[in-house]
């Protein structure tokens, strides 16, 4: 287990080193623009088959989904018509420098987050998406006291069982 854990340090120290030098430069105003006018469309396109209305609501569930979605484009295309006009103008953008490394942590992190959601909620157990998060987070920020991984594993099993067993919630 301990080649194991030293293996798997080592190959993300040598991922460290060649992702620390890695940079994007994306024009951050047009970007944000872009990504956000999508998701706003997205979710107007989506809600038809989401929200259900009824005929005899005189304000359905839609309205201000709707309502915000629609400032939200608006927004968005007064900030991409801005960057355009930069554009045209050859004004200078706004430039965001995006470091991967930091980006891939980051991302590693979710991951570790949604493997817990994925594992608890296809198990049926909330323990076994605690324990994998236990684990993931402990390797994640290189822990190598194995009292620690037993201390946390103890804990989060302890605390599933009390409100589980104890407190009779079921999640």
């Amino acid at each position: 287990m301990k080649q194991w854990v030293e293996h798997f340090n080592g190959r993300m120290d040598a991922w460290g080193r060649k992702l620390h030098e890695k940079e994007i430069r994306i024009p951050i105003d047009l970007v944000t623009g872009l990504v956000f006018a999508l998701f706003a469309l997205m979710v107007l396109l989506v809600m038809p088959d989401q929200v259900a209305i009824s005929e005899k609501d005189v304000v359905n569930g839609r309205a201000f989904p709707t309502l915000l979605m629609t400032v939200m484009l608006l927004c968005c295309a007064m900030l991409i018509g801005k960057e355009v006009y930069k554009l045209a103008t050859k004004q200078p953008l706004n430039w965001k420098v995006i470091n991967v490394q930091v980006e891939a942590k980051a991302l590693a992190i979710l991951g570790i987050l949604l493997g817990t959601y994925f594992l608890s909620k296809w198990t049926g157990l909330f323990v076994v998406g605690a324990v994998f998060c236990c684990l993931g987070f402990l390797l994640y920020f290189r822990c190598r006291k194995k009292s620690y991984y037993s201390i946390t594993l103890v804990i989060a099993v302890a605390i599933w069982a009390a409100f589980r067993f104890v407190l009779g919630v079921g999640f």
